[in-house]
């Protein structure tokens, strides 16, 4: 054995099926009924990620923006139908709002931590346009599904509450404040608990990462702090558009729900 981090291959990874086939074995002993779902899982994991990794290396050869810019683009539209899968709500109504929510949110952060904290000359070098936008979108998309699901489902459970506040002259953005607060709370509170805590409870992926890869400690938690923090910025951005561009569709003249 020796230190160089090339040396990991599917050979390797697969030693780590040992502690699978004990995990099984506990399952089928405690009639954990997970099993199934673990070993699909897994097969999931490896095969997609494979095809990935294939798929990014042409891409990264090839280093074309508009290539980059288009697979981002595709990330996105993925990402608005992912979306709305887990929240219950139509394609029709919110599909638009969603996808806005995001491109509005994540291409100006991408270039400007790509620009000012990054300082590439090339800003939409693959090796860090893809990696970098797929932190940043997979974090606004989950926190946009904690938004809008915690609002809409907050609004229909307190529905006489809403409408009280509209019979006693408050506008519609009034009436919905303290669910639209509750949501962005619900939103960012994983990414709070996670700043707080980084560097103390564990040590970040993308900081391992480059650390793995040969970049000095401090280098490396640098990145960390400008991708943490533009992830945050990305997240209660992204939550708060969802909202008020779902909106429009999502309540009809009277300000009543309308789906």
């Amino acid at each position: 054995m020796n230190n160089n981090i090339e040396n990991i291959t599917y050979l390797t990874i697969t030693t780590l099926l040992i502690f699978y086939l004990l995990m099984l074995f506990v399952n089928q002993f405690f009639k954990i009924k997970i099993s199934k779902k673990v070993i699909i899982a897994i097969i999931r994991m490896f095969i997609q990620l494979s095809l990935v990794g294939l798929f990014l290396e042409y891409i990264f050869n090839l280093d074309d923006p508009f290539i980059n810019i288009s697979y981002l683009l595709i990330m996105v539209i993925v990402a608005s139908f992912t979306t709305i899968i887990n929240t219950n709500l139509t394609i029709r109504k919110f599909f638009i709002p969603i996808i806005l929510s995001f491109i509005i949110t994540i291409f100006p952060l991408l270039l400007f931590f790509n620009y000012f904290v990054a300082r590439l000359d090339n800003l939409f070098i693959a090796q860090v346009f893809i990696p970098i936008s797929g932190m940043i979108l997979g974090n606004c998309m989950n926190g946009t599904i904690l938004a809008i699901d915690s609002f809409y489902k907050s609004l229909k459970s307190n529905e006489k509450v809403y409408f009280t506040s509209l019979s006693i002259s408050a506008n519609r953005f009034e009436a919905i404040l303290p669910y639209f607060r509750n949501a962005i709370n619900v939103s960012v509170k994983q990414n709070l608990a996670t700043m707080e805590t980084i560097g103390i409870v564990s040590l970040p992926g993308m900081m391992t990462g480059q650390i793995l890869g040969g970049s000095t400690p401090m280098t490396a938690i640098l990145y960390q702090i400008g991708i943490m923090m533009t992830i945050f910025i990305a997240r209660y951005t992204s939550a708060i558009l969802v909202i008020f561009f779902s909106m429009k569709t999502a309540f009809n003249e009277y300000d009543i729900l309308n789906f």
